[in-house]
């Protein structure tokens, strides 16, 4: 026995007052970005001590190679997270989702989506493979977005949690009250939960479905989110023959995902389909790269695939790999006749990578409903791709399906046919196997979660998994107030009279709204002219009088935009060097009204939105508008540029 998890005398609801009293009003007075720069700081806390996880992680059973996947996994999530609540999210306290709406006619009153973090406490339920990406992957959104943590790992590999929740605890990086963990039964908390607290579980659909039909959470309307374990599929494409690259890639994909974690795996490949006319060689030849896979004891540098969590999980496998034969043919693996390398083959949770065939699927059943949670995955015929299709979506909801193929419009079928049953879809051919992360490698940037079966939820997908933990309310009033609520300058609203050029002001130093208010100048035939000889772009609305006047667009010959975008540079920049580094673009650009020759255009410019980017500059959004002699705007951008702070 390594430790007992578990206290009848746990305090849970001192535990929820603590998250909701202490740790929520700590997290909500820091700004997105302190708390990015939180998660960043806790993630490399973690990575100088991950040895400390791996070292323990072996008595799960895991290799290596895998314990690397989880815990190098869930620090580099973090890191993600952090880098994301930078780059996408607002140094402010208030999460901007979308642009304004203008509800009135003369643009007084508006409205904008806005987010902001849940006033509760977000319990995490977690699984036993994976006990530190498991809990990062939904700890570091949960963090970003303002909001408390009580983690609750799985029992059977719950001294992994513990041991890192202990180092995050230790580093003083985070808020009291932030982070709390229970190990062994949750007691009561559930009932105790209100309208602002949050669930997200991983683990068995019927567990999800237990918990999620917890009266209090149904009628109290919590948030319930679940990512469960499904009958994910792996579908070789019609153009993948034997030789190709597409074919060995096939071989290489399933063979590592029934073997990695021991198959432990909610991405793990449970269904294998291929050309009727290919199952005998996928049998063949991935037979033969399963039987190269050394069983043993998960410290040995030799072994490629150890032990399963606990005896328990053992029984549990074999059970289900009992029902699947009631289906399908065994092809490979005997779990009574099989080498383990430095252990005891009958003391230890071992068994052997199982291959099934199933010559009927469109009879079969169990198949398609009965997941067994380890080394253990069937083969199956298609006849064309909508069969293959079928077959996917039989699982009635996955996390990931997967198609190897060189064919573009295989692709574009299984999306059209199956993306509806799939949370990911996930393609692979020659191109792109150099840089492909594999299957069952869920990444922070894109969602992961599924339909049906596999719990109806989304995590990840970035700064979507963040909104999980966020409510979203619709804020109207003027402009002025949509401003002041957003930290973020609206059309409408007041402007700002600085006490010098824009351009000369530091970052620190400029206010929103800050406006600048230029001379006019006069667009005359010969600029445009001119422009076009000097950059070539002769198109006949700026050069032909006659087919301009045939064009519905345009009353005869004007000016390039681009020509609009330069003059407007000219009207605005200060030419000295100053705070201003560099533009780093512009974002929104349309064109409403040609300019003629004679015509005169102003700029306004006006200071959008600030954002620190480090120690030394910040991005300053600036919305500028170009209006003619009759006050009628004839383009609209935003400009990004980079300003120095006044003390870098």
């Amino acid at each position: 026995m390594i430790a007992q998890a578990g206290n009848d005398a746990l305090d849970v609801q001192a535990m929820l007052d603590h998250a909701r009293g202490t740790g929520g009003p700590a997290l909500r007075r820091m700004t997105f970005h302190d708390r990015a720069r939180m998660l960043k700081a806790l993630a490399g806390y973690l990575n100088e001590r991950k040895q400390a996880l791996y070292d323990l992680s072996y008595d799960t059973g895991a290799t290596l190679s895998d314990h690397k996947v989880d815990v190098d996994g869930g620090i580099g999530t973090m890191f993600v997270f952090a880098s994301k609540g930078r780059r996408e999210m607002p140094d402010a306290h208030v999460y901007l989702d979308g642009e304004p709406e203008q509800l009135g006619r003369e643009g007084r009153f508006m409205g904008q989506h806005v987010c902001t973090p849940l006033q509760g406490v977000a319990v995490h339920i977690n699984a036993f493979n994976f006990p530190v990406w498991g809990m990062l992957e939904k700890l570091a959104p949960t963090l970003l977005a303002g909001v408390p943590a009580i983690v609750k790992p799985a029992t059977a590999s719950c001294y992994v949690t513990e041991a890192c929740v202990r180092m995050m605890l230790e580093s003083g990086l985070l808020p009291e009250g932030a982070l709390q963990l229970v190990t062994g039964g949750l007691g009561d908390m559930l009932d105790r939960l209100t309208a602002q607290d949050a669930v997200a579980f991983t683990g068995s659909p019927d567990t999800a479905l237990k918990l999620r039909s917890n009266p209090h959470i149904l009628s109290n309307s919590v948030r319930f989110t679940a990512e469960a374990d499904s009958l994910n599929a792996s579908i070789l494409g019609p153009d993948a023959e034997p030789g190709t690259p597409e074919f060995d890639l096939f071989i290489k994909e399933v063979g590592r995902e029934m073997t990695a974690k021991a198959g432990q795996k909610c991405t793990a490949i449970r269904r294998i389909i291929a050309p009727e006319s290919r199952v005998e060689a996928v049998i063949e030849t991935l037979s033969e790269r399963l039987a190269k896979v050394q069983i043993g004891d998960p410290r040995l540098e030799t072994t490629r695939m150890g032990a399963l969590v606990s005896a328990g999980q053992k029984r549990d496998v074999l059970s289900r790999a009992a029902i699947l034969g009631s289906e399908a043919e065994r092809v490979f693996g005997d779990p009574d006749a099989f080498t383990v390398e430095g252990a005891d083959a009958e003391k230890g949770a071992f068994v052997p990578p199982m291959l099934f065939h199933c010559a009927d699927p469109d009879a079969a059943q169990r198949v398609h409903d009965t997941e067994a949670f380890g080394p253990v995955s069937t083969v199956m015929g298609y006849r064309d791709l909508d069969h293959a299709i079928a077959l996917a979506n039989k699982g009635q909801g996955s996390l990931v399906a997967s198609v190897i193929t060189h064919d573009p419009e295989v692709a574009r079928g299984v999306v059209m046919g199956a993306g509806a049953w799939h949370g990911r879809l996930y393609f692979n051919n020659r191109d792109s196997m150099g840089e492909a992360t594999g299957h069952g490698s869920p990444l922070p940037h894109m969602v992961h979660g599924g339909p049906g079966r596999a719990g109806g939820g989304e995590e990840l997908g970035g700064i979507r998994a963040v909104k999980h933990y966020m409510q979203r309310s619709a804020v109207q009033g003027s402009p002025d107030l949509l401003a002041a609520v957003g930290r973020k300058w609206v059309p409408g609203a007041a402007e700002v009279q600085g006490p010098a050029h824009p351009f000369t002001r530091h970052f620190d130093e400029l206010e929103i709204g800050e406006t600048l208010h230029t001379e006019p100048r006069t667009v005359t035939l010969e600029d445009i002219e001119h422009f076009a000889e000097f950059t070539g772009d002769t198109f006949y609305a700026h050069m032909d009088e006659d087919a301009a006047q045939r064009n519905p667009f345009f009353p005869g010959r004007v000016a390039h935009g681009y020509l609009l975008l330069s003059f407007a540079a000219g009207l605005f920049v200060e030419p000295n060097e100053g705070p201003v580094l560099a533009n780093a673009g512009l974002d929104g650009l349309r064109f409403m009204q040609p300019v003629s020759p004679g015509d005169s255009v102003k700029v306004r410019l006006t200071v959008k939105q600030k954002t620190p980017r480090n120690e030394d500059y910040g991005e300053v959004r600036w919305h500028v508008t170009l209006t003619n002699q009759e006050d009628a705007p004839v383009a609209e951008y935003e400009l990004l540029t980079m300003v120095k702070f006044s003390t870098a």
